[in-house]
């Protein structure tokens, strides 16, 4: 079984983001020791945004560090992506990866019934993390776009573990993240 963890907070050690994508990836390591994880840091190693030259794989090296995206996504039957709120967004490095993942005759297609995802049977965990509070506010992007852009793929199990109002007070902070953290949930075995 594999595992993506994918983290894109340009925050570092300071990141909430990060500490509950690390505590989700620890939860599923312990519940399968075998688990085989690939980490892929989009602060420290960010894709370059998708330009025509990329699309056109114009560039050989571009062109393989794409496909080597794609293959991380494709083999993983679990991802983990910390999503923090950039603007009331996602982080424009997160954004650069979807570009890379969402590619017709890939990870969905267009049929005479209208789009198919072919990206399915996977488990989709976000750990998305605010400032402020934005849950079910016409100020949120982050979820309803990645529940969208996923589902599209073909992705049904998608799961968010959300920390809002971490700028209010460190006190807010902690209560905050604290919650979050008691949301995440034991590891089940994924539907076959």
């Amino acid at each position: 079984m594999k595992l993506l963890h994918i983290d894109s907070s340009l925050l570092g050690q300071n990141s909430a983001s990060r500490e509950l994508t690390a505590d989700i990836v620890a939860r599923w390591q312990d519940a399968i020791p075998a688990l085989a994880v690939i980490h892929r840091d989009l602060d420290a190693h960010p894709l370059p945004h998708l330009d025509g030259a990329a699309l056109a794989r114009s560039d050989a090296g571009l062109a393989a560090v794409a496909d080597r995206v794609m293959e991380e996504f494709l083999a993983a039957d679990i991802v983990v992506i910390g999503a923090p709120m950039y603007n009331f967004s996602i982080p424009s490095t997160l954004k650069a990866w979807i570009d890379r993942i969402a590619v017709a005759g890939k990870t969905f297609r267009y049929t005479e019934k209208g789009p198919e995802g072919l990206a399915g049977g996977k488990k989709l965990i976000v750990a998305s993390t605010r400032g402020g509070i934005h849950s079910g506010a016409p100020s949120d992007f982050v979820e309803p776009y990645l529940r969208f852009v996923f589902g599209f793929l073909g992705i049904s199990d998608i799961e968010f573990v959300t920390a809002e109002g971490l700028a209010y007070s460190p006190e807010h902070r902690v209560q905050a993240m604290t919650a979050a953290h008691a949301t995440i949930g034991q590891p089940l075995p994924l539907a076959a």
